[in-house]
């Protein structure tokens, strides 16, 4: 909005929720405010009886944090001392390997195929030589949106070495049916990382969670800030998981979102990447002409953004938007692709 001068636009970069937190969500965070000054349980003791509850597990095997690149934070501290590998996609979702520079890993890389994948069977081949402390991934992928079956995703977890620790990335999880995620196993080598910043719209509250061993759990609780959870975000997550209706209605809608950006894609003659989160890539011929189309829209009033490593750099990336953001960022595409400024040559 500096850049551009313009006092608003259609926010369809940063993969929130279009359609907002749940109204109960939002009533329970509002009644709370009179005792804003008080701290939050540092346990977050009635969420994680509520999440345990969600995922058949007991509460001493969940650990809430102040989202998911908190909860990453604390897995690179706890699981990889400076100097130790620690194995991810180039270009997938930033944040873990900011940890691992930040806290002196040594970031190891795989690679995404051609079309956009990641490219699971060299990331375990990688792996079995390199023997990474941890192990990123993100299913779904961001930025890519792809998804990883259940029967590939266990063998993947089954080919990597048991002295590697899985860190598993659901943060849009929720828009996928759990027969088809990974089963819920609890093992040391296995964590999986939940938000309530996507299907819920909770991406300002800043609050996500860990499900994994008790003794991983214990582990975090000697590292963790412990009054670090915001008090209404935990009053608000709790609302939000007792509101199954709204969180169809929005796994529902972003359905819907997907279908149109696969339409528009079709008519203008663009590929794109079956999605199976709260965005789609639509892609551009090439990452110069990726830019100028994301800057002109910017223009326009329209942010997305684009991925920045190949091949996914020569896609943008366009969140899911509620009809009328929808009709907004379809107008402009379609404005900035007839532009000489944004022509293939």
């Amino acid at each position: 909005m500096r850049e551009t001068g313009r006092r608003e636009l259609v926010r369809l970069g940063a993969n929130e929720s279009a359609f907002g937190p749940s109204p109960k969500a939002v009533a329970a965070m509002t009644a709370e405010l009179p005792r804003l000054s008080w701290y939050g349980d540092p346990e977050s003791l009635d969420l994680r009886d509520a999440l345990a509850e969600k995922h058949g597990c007991a509460p001493s095997e969940i650990v809430v944090g102040a989202g998911i690149d908190d909860l990453m934070g604390l897995v690179v501290r706890a699981f990889v001392a400076p100097g130790e590998p620690a194995l991810m996609v180039r270009g997938t979702y930033p944040t873990f390997l900011y940890h691992v520079v930040g806290y002196g890993g040594t970031a190891v890389y795989g690679s995404y195929r051609d079309d956009g994948r990641p490219d699971i069977e060299e990331l375990a081949a990688i792996a079995r030589r390199a023997v990474p402390r941890v192990v990123y991934f993100a299913n779904p992928d961001n930025p890519s949106g792809d998804f990883v079956s259940r029967d590939e995703m266990q063998r993947f977890y089954d080919a990597l070495p048991h002295d590697s620790l899985l860190l598993l990335d659901e943060a849009y999880a929720d828009f996928v049916d759990d027969s088809d995620l990974l089963p819920p196993v609890f093992e040391d080598r296995l964590i999986r990382l939940r938000t309530f910043s996507k299907a819920y719209g909770m991406a300002g509250a800043r609050i996500g969670y860990a499900l994994s061993t008790e003794s991983n759990i214990r582990t975090f609780g000697k590292i963790r800030l412990q009054y670090g959870i915001n008090r209404n975000a935990q009053i608000g997550a709790l609302a939000a998981l007792q509101d199954d209706a709204f969180t169809e209605y929005v796994v529902a809608e972003t359905a819907r979102a997907r279908e149109a950006y696969y339409g528009l894609a079709r008519e203008l003659g663009a590929p794109c990447i079956e999605s199976r989160t709260n965005f789609v890539c639509v892609g551009m011929e090439s990452a110069q002409r990726a830019t100028r189309v994301m800057d002109e829209l910017l223009l326009r009033g329209v942010w997305v953004r684009k991925p920045g490593a190949p091949p996914l750099d020569s896609y943008i990336r366009v969140s899911a938007g509620t009809e009328p953001m929808r009709g907004a960022f379809a107008q402009a595409l379609r404005a900035v692709l007839a532009s000489p400024r944004t022509s293939l040559s």
